[in-house]
Protein backbone atom coordinates (compact mmCIF):
# COMPACT_ATOMS: atom_id res chain seq x y z
CA UNK A 1 0.00 0.00 0.00
CA UNK A 2 2.47 2.35 -0.89
CA UNK A 3 2.05 6.38 -1.78
CA UNK A 4 2.32 6.79 -5.60
CA UNK A 5 0.38 9.49 -7.69
CA UNK A 6 -1.25 6.51 -9.70
CA UNK A 7 -4.25 5.41 -7.85
CA UNK A 8 -5.91 2.33 -7.71
CA UNK A 9 -6.10 -0.16 -10.15
CA UNK A 10 -9.24 -0.57 -12.44
CA UNK A 11 -12.21 -2.38 -10.73
CA UNK A 12 -11.76 -4.71 -13.69
CA UNK A 13 -8.51 -6.05 -13.13
CA UNK A 14 -9.43 -7.21 -9.91
CA UNK A 15 -9.80 -11.23 -9.59
CA UNK A 16 -12.45 -13.05 -8.89
CA UNK A 17 -13.13 -14.28 -5.56
CA UNK A 18 -15.68 -16.82 -4.03
CA UNK A 19 -18.87 -15.49 -3.04
CA UNK A 20 -18.97 -16.71 0.20
CA UNK A 21 -15.85 -14.39 0.49
CA UNK A 22 -15.93 -12.32 4.05
CA UNK A 23 -14.13 -9.21 5.19
CA UNK A 24 -13.57 -7.87 8.52
CA UNK A 25 -12.61 -4.50 8.80
CA UNK A 26 -11.22 -3.45 12.01
CA UNK A 27 -10.75 0.29 12.90
CA UNK A 28 -9.04 2.55 15.06
CA UNK A 29 -11.11 5.14 16.69
CA UNK A 30 -7.96 7.48 16.97
CA UNK A 31 -7.78 10.26 14.58
CA UNK A 32 -11.79 8.88 13.25
CA UNK A 33 -11.67 11.75 10.72
CA UNK A 34 -9.29 10.00 9.20
CA UNK A 35 -9.81 6.22 9.89
CA UNK A 36 -14.03 6.62 9.21
CA UNK A 37 -12.79 8.04 5.86
CA UNK A 38 -10.27 4.96 4.99
CA UNK A 39 -13.00 2.92 6.44
CA UNK A 40 -15.41 4.24 3.25
CA UNK A 41 -13.22 3.75 1.02
CA UNK A 42 -12.96 -0.10 1.64
CA UNK A 43 -16.41 -0.53 1.90
CA UNK A 44 -17.16 1.36 -1.21
CA UNK A 45 -15.10 -1.26 -3.24
CA UNK A 46 -16.38 -4.13 -1.32
CA UNK A 47 -19.27 -3.30 -2.16
CA UNK A 48 -19.41 -2.81 -5.88
CA UNK A 49 -17.75 -6.47 -5.50
CA UNK A 50 -20.73 -7.69 -3.26
CA UNK A 51 -17.93 -9.03 -0.68
CA UNK A 52 -19.67 -9.06 2.61
CA UNK A 53 -18.42 -7.76 5.27
CA UNK A 54 -18.48 -6.40 9.01
CA UNK A 55 -16.58 -3.48 10.47
CA UNK A 56 -15.09 -3.19 13.98
CA UNK A 57 -13.57 -0.66 16.51
CA UNK A 58 -10.78 -0.85 18.43
CA UNK A 59 -9.68 2.49 20.65
CA UNK A 60 -6.55 2.99 18.92
CA UNK A 61 -3.56 2.08 16.29
CA UNK A 62 -2.18 -0.94 19.02
CA UNK A 63 -5.49 -2.31 19.35
CA UNK A 64 -5.63 -3.26 16.05
CA UNK A 65 -3.67 -6.32 16.12
CA UNK A 66 -5.46 -7.73 18.92
CA UNK A 67 -8.62 -7.30 16.85
CA UNK A 68 -7.55 -8.79 14.01
CA UNK A 69 -6.48 -11.48 15.95
CA UNK A 70 -9.70 -12.32 17.64
CA UNK A 71 -11.18 -12.58 14.14
CA UNK A 72 -8.55 -14.52 11.83
CA UNK A 73 -10.90 -17.68 12.00
CA UNK A 74 -14.39 -16.07 11.37
CA UNK A 75 -12.99 -13.92 7.97
CA UNK A 76 -11.30 -14.63 4.62
CA UNK A 77 -9.51 -11.23 5.28
CA UNK A 78 -8.97 -8.51 7.84
CA UNK A 79 -8.06 -5.08 7.07
CA UNK A 80 -7.09 -2.94 9.66
CA UNK A 81 -6.81 1.00 9.57
CA UNK A 82 -5.44 3.20 11.58
CA UNK A 83 -3.39 6.71 11.63
CA UNK A 84 -0.44 7.38 13.45
CA UNK A 85 0.69 11.21 13.55
CA UNK A 86 3.96 12.27 14.19
CA UNK A 87 4.03 14.31 17.47
CA UNK A 88 6.96 15.45 19.52
CA UNK A 89 7.77 12.10 21.46
CA UNK A 90 8.89 9.19 20.71
CA UNK A 91 4.90 7.73 21.34
CA UNK A 92 4.80 7.70 17.45
CA UNK A 93 7.61 5.19 16.97
CA UNK A 94 6.63 3.45 19.70
CA UNK A 95 3.05 2.78 18.38
CA UNK A 96 4.27 2.17 14.70
CA UNK A 97 6.12 -0.18 15.99
CA UNK A 98 3.81 -2.19 17.82
CA UNK A 99 1.40 -2.33 15.13
CA UNK A 100 3.73 -2.90 12.90
CA UNK A 101 5.19 -5.93 14.16
CA UNK A 102 2.18 -7.11 15.73
CA UNK A 103 0.37 -7.15 11.92
CA UNK A 104 3.17 -9.08 10.81
CA UNK A 105 3.45 -11.17 13.40
CA UNK A 106 -0.32 -12.50 12.23
CA UNK A 107 0.67 -12.67 8.80
CA UNK A 108 3.85 -14.90 9.40
CA UNK A 109 1.83 -17.05 11.88
CA UNK A 110 -2.11 -17.77 10.32
CA UNK A 111 -3.51 -18.58 7.32
CA UNK A 112 -6.04 -15.27 7.15
CA UNK A 113 -4.44 -12.53 5.12
CA UNK A 114 -4.00 -9.02 7.45
CA UNK A 115 -4.05 -6.39 5.16
CA UNK A 116 -1.97 -3.13 6.87
CA UNK A 117 -4.09 0.42 6.18
CA UNK A 118 -2.33 1.93 8.94
CA UNK A 119 -1.14 5.23 8.20
CA UNK A 120 1.83 6.91 9.75
CA UNK A 121 2.79 10.58 8.84
CA UNK A 122 4.25 13.67 9.32
CA UNK A 123 1.07 15.74 9.97
CA UNK A 124 -2.94 15.69 9.37
CA UNK A 125 -2.46 16.88 5.98
CA UNK A 126 -0.65 14.09 5.00
CA UNK A 127 -3.30 11.63 6.21
CA UNK A 128 -6.04 13.81 4.29
CA UNK A 129 -4.22 13.30 1.28
CA UNK A 130 -3.91 9.60 1.79
CA UNK A 131 -7.58 8.94 3.01
CA UNK A 132 -9.56 10.21 -0.13
CA UNK A 133 -7.46 13.62 -0.98
CA UNK A 134 -5.07 14.35 -3.67
CA UNK A 135 -3.29 11.03 -3.09
CA UNK A 136 -6.52 8.48 -3.79
CA UNK A 137 -7.79 6.80 -0.81
CA UNK A 138 -5.90 3.93 0.88
CA UNK A 139 -8.51 2.77 2.20
CA UNK A 140 -9.53 1.51 -1.29
CA UNK A 141 -5.96 0.13 -1.59
CA UNK A 142 -6.28 -1.68 0.98
CA UNK A 143 -9.83 -3.41 0.10
CA UNK A 144 -7.88 -4.45 -3.21
CA UNK A 145 -5.10 -5.97 -1.14
CA UNK A 146 -7.38 -8.43 0.71
CA UNK A 147 -9.34 -9.30 -2.72
CA UNK A 148 -6.48 -10.13 -4.23
CA UNK A 149 -5.00 -11.80 -1.15
CA UNK A 150 -7.95 -13.98 -0.91
CA UNK A 151 -7.74 -14.66 -4.36
CA UNK A 152 -4.02 -15.70 -3.82
CA UNK A 153 -5.34 -18.00 -0.70
CA UNK A 154 -7.84 -19.91 -3.00
CA UNK A 155 -4.86 -20.56 -5.42
CA UNK A 156 -2.50 -22.04 -3.07
CA UNK A 157 -5.36 -24.31 -1.23
CA UNK A 158 -6.01 -25.30 -5.15
CA UNK A 159 -2.11 -27.18 -5.05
Amino acid sequence: MSTSLSHSAPESALPAIPETSKVAIVTAEWNAHITEALTKGAIDLLESRNVEYDVYHVPGAVELTYGAAQLLAHYDAIIVFGCVIRGGTPHFDYVCQSVTQGITKLNAEFDTPVIFGVLTVDNEQDALDRAGGKLGNKGTEAAEAAIKMIHFTCKVNEL
